[in-house]
Order: structure tokens, then C-alpha cells, then sequence
């Protein structure tokens, strides 16, 4: 059960605070909470949590287009899930604008200050990797310059229609009035509490006697609703320019830590500057883009690899016919294709400004062809080589095996419709769960630990790594926010967090709602499995008690056996104005989906 905001007047709160800071009215269909699935007209969100939700919905239903329920939505997500968002991370935001039927993306990724060396996570007397958990995370030398606030900045000045400080006030309202700890938000405290134990700013904020407060006990934070409130006030320079990025500085280069804190392990200082801070941009990038089954398909570019490895996926795919009676064979399919695509993205894609990303060959038909020519009857032996997307194109050559490095989960998404038709596809992270664990004295947000998200050494082959670290440069990411047309006009959005698997989350839900002819919340609620050019593919319960006897007998797939993979919303418009919106029912204890109007308005 997700949690709810603190009660009635909390509720009521929010509203005003949407409407202009009127008198606090609620309509019992307002005030009721949201389910996994809702249908109808006037505009749409889906989200992980009920507050961010109905913020969301509320901007819709006062006026607000896409881009300012989505940035209401996320400034929520940093009061409610802090463990998974907030201005001490990033993201990327994918929108389709319906005034000019063009899909535009922005770059909110994180960046390593500008005196970052490549040997930042070697240990000098050893020198090998630091060890990644806790050690390389837990510290400030993973905390890139965070790019969520510019992120925000740059929507709502591009396409926004409504001020960023009236945006801000409903996640200023449920930072006062609190809201109740439910049963995600106590495990992932407790997973971390001893992260969060060693520095004085997080115990403080985090922990009730150093334990994770009890569920059902409602949780403030006025100090994150006076940090909102100075951004509200003075913009994006108060923490890009001024005293929120000075304390944020301050953290990252002396980590608060507890006097009687014994972690058993050196906790880092890192290197970042008020000067990285006023150098941080969050820039347009073009879009990546696929034809599968006929439909346009829309995704985030590098330093993503979330638009090039779906997509990538998807053109392999293409060539096989997925929708027969022999679901084995597609799903064996499914998993050679991603084996592949990983393979390529672990050894192609970084950050764009920093090498040359071979896009268009990792994209076209033709490199396509020649990667599901790879594709035989059984599962091939991991980790698989990369393929050269250099045309001219012909056979199934093999290259240097390229192997994923470690990324982490602590991620969400948020999809909106509006009325107009504008759609944002929209993900955030501040990367672990808890992020470095390191919260900002006095702002009272968590701090990232993106740059874990480099590889730590380059491969002992000598094989070319596009992602390792460097001054300036954003770490590659898997997050796939995708939005989908047809005939020029949005059919779906949808996206998920969960580290590496992203991609295969999305790939999965695009393949089961295309292909395998589910509705969006069948196709979310499916269950899923993640081969990513690994030994064994990890799969849910689920996936392995339908599929998984026959995948292992007839193809030799192999599978390590996960809890949980993703926890994608989704928005699919269904004709006349007509919208579905759909979360988890029961991963990540469930999102929350809702309309403005259930009949049309």
C-alpha cells in the first residue's frame, strides 16, 4: 500500500496551494486516492506515489499543461521519495509537443566536476577499483553536480506555461504538513539506515533513534519546504549560484560525518566547486529515433543509452515475426536481441561531447540485420562480442566482448498527458537508493552518487571504454523515457526505473503491447526477465514459473531468480480524447494512475 498524504487538511493544502493559495476546497472525487489504472479525458498522470499524482493532476486541472504537472510531480517525488528523487540528483525528460508534432529531450544527467581524474574510484595503495558497496558509493567523490533543477528550469522556460514558484508550492505544502510512512518508504530507510547513520545531516532527517521511523507515522520536513521556498524566490541560482549550492559544496567536500560514526571505511571528500555548480547546463539533444511495426518510437540519446539500446532492440527484433502462437520462440528472441544490443552499448556509448558515439550506425536497419543473423536456436554464450556499426554491412563478424559495469536503481518515473496532447516521458534519479547518503545540512536533500555510474578502470583487454571517468563528463545511463506515434501522433509514453534493466523493462512493455497484443496495464503488470549480455538472465518468479522450464529445455536460457525488475508507468491515448494511465499494482508497493476527468470533460 503506497503511502498517503498526512490526512484530509494536508490534502486540502496541496489543492489550495495548485489554485493560487485560495481557500482549500476538496471534492470527495479530488480528495479520493488514485489506483494502478484510470481512464478518461482532460489529461492524465501516472506516477510511483499518490501525492505526486494528485499534484500532477491538479496543475491539469488548473490550467497547467504537461511540462508543469511533470515538474510539479517530480518536486513532490523529492518529498515523498527522497530515497529516489530530488534536486540532489537528475534525469532525463523526454516531451512530445502537440503545437508542433516534435518530440524534444532534455539532458538534466549529472556531470563530474571539472578537476575529476580518470582514477578517482582506484585505491592509491592497491590500485584496483574501490570496492563499489559502500565504500565507492558511500562518499563524496560520487556526488556529480546535479542537473534536476536545471532540468525543471530548462522545461518550464521552453515549454512551461505556468512560474517554477508555483510549481514548487504543493511539494512545499506536504513538506510541512508530512506525510505517512508506508511500507517502501520504511524498508528502503531500513536497507540504508546505516548508511545514513554515519553523517549527522541524514540521521537527523532520516532516522527515529537511529532506526527507521515505525509505518504509519507521518514524517515533516520543514527544512526541504524552506529550500523549495528560497528556489520559489530567487530561482534556479539559489542553489546553481548561491547559499543552497554553497551548503551543497560544503557536503560534498567535508561530509558531515557523525563524531560517533565507525563505518569501518574512509568516507571520501570529493571534488566538486560552487564554480561546477555555475557551469552546470541541463542542453536539448536530439531525440533518438526507430520505425518498429510501423510506429515511431522516441527516445533519450547519450549520454543515455536508454533511446539507442531499446531502439537497437527493437530494430533486431523487427525482422522476426513475435506475435504467432509460439510465445517461447519470441521470448527466446527477446533475450538474444538485448544479449547483443548490451554488448554494443556497454562498448559504444558515453557521453557524446566527450567521444564519438557511432548513433546512426547503432540505429540503422542495416547493422540491425547483421546482429539477428547472431540469433540461432539457442542461447548464446555470454558475455558476446560488440559489433561494428561502421557500414557497409554484410555477414555476422564478431569483435572484442564487451561486459556491463555496475549501475544502481534508486530511480523513478512520471508520465503526463494533457489536454492539449502534450506528453512527458520523464525519469529521475539520484542513483543508489539513498543516493551517497550524504543529505545537505540545513536543505535537507540527499546528494546523488552518480559518478559510480563511470567504470572504474578500463577493460584489462585493452578494449576501448567510452565511459570512464573525466572533468566534466556525464556518466552513461540506462534510463529510457520513450514515447511512441502513430501517424505523427502520440499512441503511448512510458518508462521505469531499475538501474540497467530500464531497458529491458521498457523493451519488454513495448514488445508485450505491440507484439503480444496486451492492454498498457497487462503489459506492465506482466512479469518480466533482463538479459544484458550477462551468464544467466535475471528473472521474476513469475516470468520463470510460465516461461522458464521451457526456455531453459528447448533453448538452454539460463536464470537468476529476482524479486522485482522496474516499476514503469505508462500513458497510452486511446482515440476522441480518450486516455489510459497505468502504474505498478504491486512493485515498489504499487504506483498510482489518474485522470482529470473519468467522463468527458
Amino acid at each position: 500500500m503506497r503511502r498517503r498524504l498526512g490526512g484530509f487538511f494536508a490534502l486540502a493544502a496541496v489543492l489550495a496551494a495548485i489554485a493560487g493559495g485560495g481557500a482549500a476546497t476538496v471534492s470527495a472525487r479530488q480528495a479520493a486516492p488514485a489506483g494502478a489504472v484510470a481512464t478518461g479525458y482532460g489529461g492524465a498522470v501516472a506516477t510511483v506515489d499518490p501525492s505526486a499524482t494528485e499534484t500532477a493532476i491538479e496543475v491539469l486541472r488548473n490550467g497547467g499543461n504537461a511540462i508543469d504537472a511533470a515538474v510539479a510531480a517530480n518536486a513532490a517525488l523529492g518529498v515523498t521519495e527522497p530515497y529516489v528523487a530530488g534536486i540532489g540528483g537528475g534525469g532525463f525528460m523526454v516531451i512530445y509537443l502537440a503545437h508542433s508534432h516534435k518530440v524534444v529531450t532534455i539532458d538534466g544527467r549529472e556531470t563530474a566536476p571539472a578537476t575529476f581524474p580518470q582514477d578517482a574510484f582506484i585505491d592509491p595503495a592497491t590500485g584496483k577499483p574501490i570496492p563499489f558497496n559502500p565504500q565507492r558509493i558511500t562518499s563524496g567523490m560520487a556526488v556529480g553536480v546535479p542537473g534536476t533543477l536545471a532540468t525543471w528550469t530548462t522545461a518550464e522556460k521552453l515549454y512551461g506555461s505556468m512560474p517554477l514558484s508555483r510549481l514548487l508550492q504543493p511539494a512545499i505544502a506536504v513538506a510541512r504538513q508530512g506525510f505517512v510512512v508506508d511500507k517502501t518508504y520504511h524498508d528502503q530507510t531500513d536497507q540504508n539506515a546505516a548508511r545514513l547513520r554515519i553523517f549527522t545531516s541524514s540521521r537527523e532527517l532520516y532516522l527515529d533513534n537511529g532506526q527507521a521511523p515505525a509505518i504509519g507515522t507521518t514524517v515533516h520536513n520543514p527544512q526541504l519546504a524552506t529550500t523549495y521556498e528560497l528556489i520559489a524566490k530567487k530561482g534556479p541560482k539559489a542553489l546553481y549560484r548561491g547559499a543552497i549550492g554553497a551548503g551543497l559544496v560544503q557536503a560534498v567536500q567535508h561530509p558531515p560525518v557523525a563524531p560517533d560514526a565507525n563505518p569501518g571505511y574512509t568516507i571520501r571528500p570529493g571534488l566538486m566547486t560552487e564554480g561546477d555548480l555555475a557551469a552546470y547546463r541541463a542542453p536539448l539533444r536530439a531525440p533518438t529515433h526507430v520505425t518498429y511495426r510501423g510506429l515511431d518510437v522516441y527516445g533519450m540519446g547519450p549520454p543515455s543509452s536508454g533511446g539507442s539500446t531499446v531502439g537497437e532492440s527493437l530494430n533486431i527484433l523487427g525482422g522476426f515475426d513475435l506475435s504467432g502462437a509460439d510465445r517461447g520462440l519470441a521470448l527466446h528472441r527477446y533475450l538474444e536481441a538485448t544479449r547483443l544490443a548490451y554488448a554494443d552499448r556497454n562498448r559504444y556509448i558515453g557521453d557524446p561531447e566527450f567521444i564519438q558515439v557511432p548513433l546512426e550506425g547503432l540505429l540503422s536497419t542495416g547493422f540491425a540485420a547483421e546482429r539477428r543473423c547472431l540469433i540461432g536456436p539457442t542461447a548464446a554464450t555470454s558475455p558476446v562480442p560488440a559489433g561494428d556499426p561502421t557500414p557497409p554491412y554484410s555477414g555476422c563478424p564478431a569483435a572484442s566482448a564487451s561486459v556491463a559495469g555496475r549501475e544502481g536503481d534508486s530511480t523513478n518515473h512520471l508520465t503526463v498527458v494533457d489536454r492539449k496532447g502534450n506528453v512527458v516521458s520523464y525519469t529521475s534519479t539520484i542513483e543508489q537508493i539513498a543516493g551517497s547518503a550524504i543529505a545537505v545540512p540545513d536543505y535537507a536533500f540527499l546528494l546523488n552518487n552518480e559518478l559510480t555510474d563511470f567504470d572504474a578502470a578500463p577493460p584489462a583487454d585493452g578494449t576501448p571504454d567510452p565511459n570512464l571517468p573525466a572533468g566534466g563528463k556525464r556518466p552513461r545511463s540506462s534510463m529510457s523515457p520513450t514515447i511512441v506515434l502513430r501517424h505523427h501522433k502520440p499512441l503511448l509514453a512510458i518508462g521505469s526505473p531499475g538501474g540497467a534493466t530500464i531497458i529491458t523493462t521498457v523493451l519488454q512493455i513495448l514488445l508485450n503491447r505491440i507484439d503480444f497484443a496486451m492492454s498498457l496495464p497487462d503489459a506492465i503488470a506482466a512479469p518480466r526477465a533482463s538479459q544484458r549480455n550477462g551468464a544467466k538472465t535475471d528473472a521474476e518468479p513469475g516470468f520463470t514459473a510460465q516461461y522458464g522450464t521451457e526456455l531453459e529445455s528447448r533453448f538452454g536460457q539460463s536464470f537468476n531468480a529476482t524479486a522485482e525488475i522496474g516499476a514503469a508507468t505508462g500513458i497510452e491515448l486511446l482515440g476522441k480524447g480518450r486516455l489510459e494511465a497505468a502504474a505498478e499494482p504491486v512493485r515498489r508497493g504499487g504506483g498510482t494512475a489518474a485522470v482529470v476527468c473519468p467522463q468527458r470533460c
